[in-house]
């Protein structure tokens, strides 16, 4: 696949460049995303909706009057940071609070519930819907589980109606929610789709058939049929969609329709599939309310579609007929205000803060984890293919690319960090904040979390020993459990990480130094990896596709094997204190 590109790594933030320089009347880049080019009014709550680049024109597509006041961007099929919510969040906040709702995917749900926390921190009302409309990524009964793809369009609407009615905030969120219990969708696939810079594609469907179930961010469907023709393509999902009429819907009559295409099928196709739609709907007793028939979320280039259906109360008719005028999605009228409302222009955020310089000794620690980090960026660039396709088997085939871009980052960050005379404390710090900004993702904010809570329980006051660099992993494998949430036998990186920290642990207790501590503990992880291969996922984009991934180690307990081992490499050069 071809793509108008410079570079893989910066095809994100070109493109929302771009985007941007085309619709300024509408839009603003700030940091993290975009807002509205005007201010939210006082009294109004701010509704910010975001995720993966990808997907235009979700997510930034749909800011405008009427939909969503921001969009947290993050990279190509990777959640936006934490620090990257809370930027367009604040951006795009006024004194009646922020409504935060996106699709419902384990990267998205951590970065968005840390910034929720932070906001409200701040003093910043904040509250969250998640969507959850993909049928197939989890049975009827655990509807909380569910991902969000196409209805996601239908969460927006509702809550940005509601919002321009001037509901306050838990009046909009409970009509976001709403809508969301009332929608469901199901999409199929003919082929997968190529990331910017990939050589292959994500997955692939065998000639003549449709995968079922497939997920936005390229996640195989649940099983693979015969090609159909658009009639039997319309019974197929209308019938497994209708089979999920919400409990709450009652004696409703009234449903929007979403046929959505996924980037490579044609409007004539997605017309010709609604046209064999109509008939089934009114045979089911249902009416369709403006049908909404184009790309709402796509996936780059490949060949699928969706179809969405929410049942319609009176409150959410009105939401799905209101006036909306964004960049991708316009309906009615909308009276623009020709005069904007002052913006103060944004402040330069520094990726980097002040730095004070530590002791010689810390200092020259403070080289030895940049030496580290940059080890494990060397290995991640090296294996990133081979992740991504270990990924692939049962994912959405992007770990690879996203441990690249955070070991980036992070020695990026940890060489300005070292340049200013840190010590180790504060050069980890600044290397987990940068991974988690710039990779996103599930892996992205755990891996920063763990770097970050290595470097507080460090500090800088001297080159750490051996029992203090253990106790540091302690706590960082501690911090990613408790906000991953993930035990081991779950097939994450805890399975690897639990491993070597207690390894770590046992052997530098016993007084061993710590290169020959760490490098058994990273053959300890290394093996735990591999036993992954014995499992089933339990967590993660992977779940539903389960025993895909049988045989198969997990992605992200891998690159965790390979990153301390990398590491390893390293600390023979490096005399550490005794214990």
């Amino acid at each position: 696949m071809s793509y108008v590109m410079n570079d893989a790594a910066s095809f994100a933030d070109e493109s929302a460049d771009g985007f941007v320089a085309a619709h300024r009347d509408l839009v603003r880049r700030v940091r993290g995303g975009v807002a509205r080019a005007t201010a939210t009014p006082p009294g109004q709550v701010a509704v910010v909706i975001g995720g993966g680049s990808g997907h235009y024109p979700a997510f930034a597509g749909l800011v405008g009057p009427g939909i969503a006041h921001g969009a947290a961007m993050g990279n190509v099929f990777a959640s936006p940071s934490t620090q990257q919510v809370v930027s367009v969040a604040r951006a795009a906040a006024s004194d009646a609070g922020v409504l935060l709702t996106y699709g419902n995917y384990a990267g998205d749900a951590l970065n968005f519930d840390q910034a929720q926390d932070q906001l409200r921190a701040e003093g910043i009302p904040c509250q969250t819907v998640r969507v959850t409309d993909d049928i197939c990524s989890a049975p009827a009964g655990e509807q909380e589980k569910r991902r969000g793809i196409a209805g996601d369009l239908v969460v927006f609407r509702a809550a940005g109606w509601a919002a321009e009615q001037g509901l306050d905030l838990e009046s909009v969120a409970a009509v976001a929610a709403r809508a969301n219990e009332r929608t469901r969708s199901i999409g199929v696939a003919f082929s997968g789709c190529t990331l910017p810079g990939a050589d292959e594609p994500l997955f692939t469907v065998p000639p003549g058939t449709m995968a079922v179930g497939m997920g936005i961010h390229g996640e195989p469907g649940i099983e693979t049929v015969p090609m159909a023709t658009a009639r039997d393509l319309a019974e197929l999902l209308s019938s497994r969609l209708l089979a999920e009429r919400p409990e709450t819907a009652g004696g409703t009559s009234k449903v929007g329709v979403i046929v959505n295409g996924l980037g490579s099928v044609k409007s004539e196709e997605l017309f010709l599939l609604y046209g064999a739609l109509v008939p089934l709907m009114e045979q089911a007793g249902l009416t369709i309310v403006d049908p909404e028939v184009g790309e709402y979320a796509t996936s780059f280039e490949m060949a699928g579609l969706s179809l969405t259906l929410v049942w319609l109360d009176d409150e959410l008719e009105q939401a799905w007929r209101s006036p909306a005028y964004t960049p991708a999605y316009r309906k009615g009228t909308v009276e623009l205000s020709t005069v904007a409302t002052a913006l103060a222009p944004e402040e330069a955020a520094s990726d980097v803060e002040a730095i004070a310089a530590a002791s010689e000794e810390a200092a020259a620690a403070g080289v030895q984890v940049l030496k580290g980090l940059d080890a494990i960026k060397d290995v991640i660039d090296r294996e990133a293919d081979e992740l991504g396709r270990l990924d692939a088997i049962a994912g959405d085939g992007d770990h690879g690319i996203g441990m690249q871009r955070g070991a980036r980052a992070a020695a990026e960050a940890a060489a300005a960090a070292s340049a200013a005379n840190a010590g180790p404390g504060t050069v980890l710090v600044q290397a987990g904040d940068a991974w988690a900004d710039k990779a996103g993702g599930t892996s992205g904010a755990l891996w920063g979390l763990a770097l970050r809570t290595m470097g507080q329980q460090i500090g800088d006051a001297e080159a750490p020993a051996a029992g203090a660099v253990a106790a540091a992993v302690s706590a960082a494998r501690e911090a990613v459990q408790r906000t991953g949430k993930a035990e081991i036998g779950d097939k994450t990186l805890v399975d690897a990480l639990v491993p070597f920290s207690e390894t770590l642990a046992a052997l530098t207790s016993e007084r061993r130094g710590l290169a020959q501590a760490w490098a058994e503990a990273a053959a300890a992880a290394t093996s735990a990896a591999r036993a992954t291969a014995d499992l089933l996922p339990r967590l993660g984009r992977a779940r539903p596709h389960m025993e895909k991934s049988l045989g198969t180690p997990d992605p992200g307990a891998v690159s965790f094997a390979l990153a301390v081992t990398a590491v390893g490499a390293v600390l023979d050069a490096y005399d550490l204190k005794e214990n």
